[in-house]
């Protein structure tokens, strides 16, 4: 209790919460995990988190950050005696510079939020996923969270100029760079980044922006198989400059999954298909948004003809092109829907790997007599950022009792193939096996110096990343 006053004098009653008050933190997005702190922190700024934060070292009592409560691995686990932080009051964008193409933002900004606001000035923050209308900027970083866009703009890592961190005695680390280039010794904000809250709690950001595209290009295609699918990419990255911004993958067996769970959703195609691609190009070049004299977008134009020629050549079977934006966000829902769709069966066992675009098609293949020997009645559904060799790899076993096993096997695939077992969804605590099994053992040692040296106390978000 003495706690418990001290955060309220530092941050106001109403903003520590208890009891019933806590009802909206009590579990992770995907109810695999319950939290059950002595209270929920709510300050309205970095001065408040950095007292909240100091309170919390000098009394030895572990605080888990929060932002969107949209994580996958459990990374925002709260367990008893810790403290809850959450980021949800510290949500103001201080200042859009258009000239400079950045914004600065708080750590409490929702993704589409950002979105909303630098779209009026013609611009984009260009990370794009599912829970963009409840995932926080700080959440995104300390996973180094990917998306939709990766393919062009790379992960939030890359969309990231500099932060502001609040360490684990409350101290504010000020790494508001908005430079380019600064080779001042350690890159210290990489660090935070992707760390999970482990080293510290990020409490701003100044974040990169990109000229919103004049015009897109968006189309659902079929073809016959993955290394077809591929060579569909290069081509269009060759024509359009790179100006590929997603490629995203939806296999016969996603699609009926589905269908299963929204049987309203409208079909595609008039026959199913194997190997199914969401791509968009995004053009901001004037000769590729302007409209021509027969009314067509030149970067539509060039998609058709590309799909044109492919379909005569028999590397593509089937093709739609988004005439509207009503069409173009309808095929984007299918893909949206892909964390329901996954996650709406048990057993199941959620694998979130990367791996080289030429080894994906092999994957698939030895996974299927893997599993065929493991478990044959073990069933899967996957779908991916294809573009950028991020797969979201689902398997339902038929007991629950294999799906360590099941786990395991993955792994040691995809290891083989020179990929990662973690790709944008971040450790927590659902892969801290994966991570005990598979680290390079010299790279968990390093972590854990850096993570002693920083948090001796071990307070910020303990028991994740770090097996």
């Amino acid at each position: 209790m003495p706690l418990i006053n001290e955060l309220r004098a530092a941050i106001g009653t109403k903003h520590v919460l208890q009891d019933d008050d806590m009802a909206r933190w009590r579990h992770d997005w995907i109810g695999k995990y319950e939290n059950t702190p002595l209270a929920v922190l709510r300050p309205a700024n970095t001065a408040e988190v950095s007292a909240c934060v100091k309170l919390a070292h000098d009394s030895g009592t572990p605080v888990v950050p929060v932002s969107g409560n949209t994580g996958l691995a459990g990374g925002a686990h709260a367990p008893k005696d810790s403290l809850m932080l959450s980021l949800d009051r510290m949500n103001k964008i201080r200042d859009i510079r258009p000239d400079a193409r950045l914004a600065i933002v708080e750590g409490g900004v929702v993704l589409e939020t950002l979105h909303d606001a630098v779209g009026a000035q013609g611009l984009s923050f260009p990370m794009t996923f599912g829970a963009k209308g409840s995932a926080m900027i700080a959440g995104m970083l300390s996973t180094n969270a990917g998306g939709s866009n990766v393919l062009r703009y790379g992960n939030t890592r890359d969309l990231c100029l500099g932060i502001e961190v609040v360490l684990p005695d409350g101290e504010v680390l000020d790494l508001m760079s908005e430079l380019h280039k600064d080779n001042s010794g350690y890159d210290l904000r990489d660090l935070f980044v992707g760390a999970e809250g482990t080293l510290g709690i990020i409490t701003g950001a100044v974040l990169k922006l990109v000229p919103t595209p004049g015009a897109f290009a968006t189309a659902m295609v079929a073809v016959p198989n993955l290394s077809d699918a591929l060579s569909l990419l290069n081509k269009l990255q060759k024509i359009t400059g790179g100006a590929v911004e997603a490629f995203e993958y939806m296999p016969a067996e996603y699609m009926a999954g589905l269908h299963r769970l929204f049987p309203d959703t409208r079909r595609v195609f008039d026959e199913d298909y194997g190997v199914n691609i969401l791509l968009e190009i995004g053009a901001t070049a004037p000769r590729d948004v302007a409209v021509g004299e027969d009314g067509a977008l030149p970067i539509v134009s060039y998609l058709e003809e590309v799909l044109g020629d492919m379909l005569e050549r028999e590397t593509v079977l089937d093709a739609v092109i988004a005439q509207n934006e009503t069409q173009r966000a309808e095929m984007w829902a299918r893909r949206e829907a892909a964390a329901e769709v996954s996650l709406s069966r048990t057993p199941a066992v959620n694998n979130d790997i990367a791996l080289p675009l030429d080894k994906i098609d092999v994957f698939f293949t030895q996974m299927a007599d893997v599993l065929n020997g493991l478990d044959a009645k073990a069933e899967t559904l996957s779908v991916a950022h294809l573009g950028d060799g991020n797969i979201h790899y689902m398997v339902y076993p038929s007991d629950a009792a294999l799906c360590d096993a099941v786990m395991e096997v993955v792994e040691e695939n995809v290891l083989s193939l020179g990929g990662s077992f973690s790709a944008e969804h971040g450790i927590g605590l659902s892969k801290l096996p994966s991570m005990k099994r598979r680290k390079n053992p010299v790279a968990l040692r390093v972590m854990r110096q850096l993570k002693a040296a920083m948090d001796p106390k071990g307070i910020m978000n303990p028991g994740k990343l770090i097996p």
